[in-house]
């Protein structure tokens, strides 16, 4: 952590606070927050308050924190972990990609695991010879490319979800017939592509269609697809990284959207943070990306099982 304090520092980012529990811990479907008092929650993601200080007129923030989101403890998963999110504005994904290449490259340095790292045989995403290369630069595609490659389809981001559902089936995925568009999207990227991801080399997954969209905004030059990367390495998803989408209107709209959502599926449904929809109007172009830094450890250090890393693991405490 000092290690990547660091390069933050020379970066000339500012580390910044926000508040642990919350009013509003945000409307993605498939992340449940945990309750804390008072009505609020804590964090699942410190992604909202830190818009709202990029908005309020600092260009480059960093905060290193606890988040807390409820699901089960595993061998890549703690309800309680540690998340390492900036910001950047006026910033582009190619300066993103560029921090992510450097942030592992301090991280390995200080552990001396540099440039290759021991992946245990028994670890998801471990290769044949259970060495993994961790130099920059890191492989890149595209969401498309991923599902044209793997799954046998081309995938527009439009499709219907009984469309959707039928290039399923036809990929051999198997989807419950009331499965959402995102449901069966998150299927066939768990059979069909995942496995395939960060192998021998770390690797971006850039483009991701509308729907997947979240918090980012749509590219420019194509509609149906979002501003958004992931970083693969090792079987380990590190890092999600968003162009971010500054028009209150159309958040506004993706958070209802969201929130019927939930409602719908039996899921709790968060209160809509206006104090970000009105900050979202004075926010200027800005790139963000959260990357969870236990996970990140779990890299460099060859560590098979989150447990490794921690020295309070939330299912042994």
């Amino acid at each position: 952590m000092r290690a990547v304090r660091g390069y933050f520092q020379v970066q000339n980012f500012l580390e910044v606070e926000t508040p642990t529990r919350v009013f509003s811990p945000g409307q993605e479907v498939h992340i449940d927050a945990i309750p804390a008092s008072d009505g609020r929650y804590l964090m699942t993601s410190p992604e909202y308050h830190m818009k709202r200080l990029v908005a309020a007129g600092l260009p480059r923030i960093v905060q290193f924190c606890r988040c807390f989101r409820a699901e089960e403890a595993g061998p890549i998963h703690q309800p309680e972990f540690t998340m390492v999110e900036w910001y950047r504005a006026g910033g582009t994904m190619d300066d993103l990609v560029r921090d992510c290449e450097v942030i592992v490259e301090v991280a390995a340095r200080a552990v001396g695991n540099w440039p290759t790292v021991s992946i245990p045989a028994n670890r998801r995403g471990a290769n044949q010879n259970n060495r993994f290369t961790i130099e920059a630069p890191f492989a890149r595609t595209t969401v498309r490319e991923l599902f044209s490659d793997h799954a046998g389809f081309k995938l527009r981001g439009d499709e219907s979800s009984d469309e959707l559902r039928n290039l399923a089936e036809r990929a051999a995925c198997r989807v419950g017939p009331d499965a959402g568009w995102d449901d069966i999207f998150y299927q066939v990227f768990l059979d069909r592509i995942e496995s395939h991801l960060g192998v021998e080399h770390p690797t971006v997954v850039l483009d991701w269609p509308l729907p997947m969209a979240a918090l980012a905004r749509r590219k420019a030059d194509d509609p149906l697809t979002a501003e958004r990367f992931e970083l693969y390495a090792a079987g380990l998803e590190l890092a999600n990284a968003f162009g971010e989408l500054t028009d209150p209107v159309e958040q506004r709209a993706r958070f209802e959207a969201e929130a019927a959502l939930r409602r719908q599926r039996g899921g709790a449904v968060y209160p809509i943070d206006e104090k970000l929809i009105e900050a979202l109007g004075h926010m200027p172009a800005t790139c963000g990306i959260a990357l969870g830094f236990d996970r990140l450890v779990m890299l460099v250090t060859g560590a098979s099982h989150i447990r490794e890393v921690l020295a309070f693991a939330y299912d042994e405490t």
